[in-house]
């Protein structure tokens, strides 16, 4: 290969890898916006209900946008049972958990907690062996610098909640966190189809699951009208945090990886952060400031790119 073509297929990978971070530090905003709408849609809609009600606008809207592309859903039953799977991991369960969770414990102890899935998937790729050789040393110092970014964003006050927020809201939350850890591993069967249909078949499928489960334990017809307040959350939560960024997500475990993808939920944390300064008046401290940056350290440790060889050409020998 030419040394012009070597820095041409260079210039394109990074542009690549680019276009890829940014669309997870996008994912990021949406789904660290999601613990305020959560928490604003959960204090008037019961946790089945809401997360039944979220999961289904975003699979209605999903099917549209397919069916408008000329897309059609896959038809083998072992893909659905497949679909079945990632649903329950990526939206059903660990949706469910931290709403319920979020009626026990302060958001930014749920952020806290919820940052945790790269460590999963570290500990389950080191248990099973299946990409073991593609994390060195510089992940795991990555997912290090994430964690310490976290607690310093977040502050040693939302950690201080740890011993009195009720434990079973606690181990609910990072539950949710074991759940994102295993669905990218999982999802990764699905980057043969394009991402829209995986993701408008995964929210069909937990829309199927958690419609008769909020029927059957909460009776949603018998409940009060909710507020305009909740009812807008709960719809930006359907479109924006669940069909938009299911679609970013499908495409970010093909490009990026399980780890890489879920380093997200470093960045998610930071965003919760800064809106709610933004919105809510909080305080931004220089230790918000500092965590935010290992963070963003941690985040491009994850995923950026091995270095590949140098292949140095002895004198004399011919060049392509």
């Amino acid at each position: 290969m030419s040394t012009q073509a070597q820095h041409t297929q260079a210039q394109h990978t990074t542009t690549n890898l680019a276009i890829e971070v940014g669309l997870l530090l996008l994912l990021s905003l949406i789904w660290g916006s999601s613990f305020t709408l959560i928490k604003l849609a959960v204090a008037t809609i019961p946790p089945f209900t809401m997360v039944a009600a979220r999961v289904t606008i975003a699979a209605m809207l999903l099917i549209l946008i397919a069916t408008a592309q000329g897309h059609v859903l896959p038809r083998g039953q072992s893909v659905w049972a497949a679909l079945f799977v990632q649903g329950l991991l990526q939206s059903a369960l660990p949706f469910t958990l931290i709403s319920w969770g979020e009626m026990h414990i302060a958001s930014g102890l749920a952020g806290v907690l919820n940052a945790t899935p790269p460590m999963f998937v570290l500990a389950i790729a080191v248990m099973t062996g299946r990409g073991r050789q593609t994390i060195g040393g510089r992940k795991i110092v990555g997912v290090a610098l994430g964690l310490a970014g976290v607690a310093l964003t977040m502050g040693i006050d939302a950690l201080s909640g740890i011993g009195t927020a009720a434990p079973l809201a606690q181990m609910a939350v990072l539950g949710a966190s074991l759940c994102y850890a295993l669905a990218p591993i999982w999802g990764q069967r699905f980057s043969g189809l394009p991402a829209i249909v995986t993701a408008a078949g995964t929210m069909s499928c937990a829309a199927v699951l958690m419609l008769p489960t909020a029927a059957a334990l909460e009776q949603p017809w018998r409940l009060a009208q909710p507020p305009a307040q909740a009812i807008a959350a709960l719809i930006a939560l359907g479109v924006v945090c669940t069909a938009l960024a299911m679609v970013i997500y499908f495409r970010l475990i093909r490009t990026l990886g399980p780890l890489g993808t879920t380093s997200g939920s470093y960045l998610r944390a930071g965003f919760a952060v800064a809106l709610g300064t933004a919105i809510l008046g909080e305080r931004l401290s220089w230790s918000s400031v500092a965590g935010m940056a290992l963070i963003l350290a941690g985040v491009v440790a994850v995923t950026a790119p091995a270095r590949a060889p140098t292949i140095r050409t002895p004198a004399g020998a011919p060049r392509n």
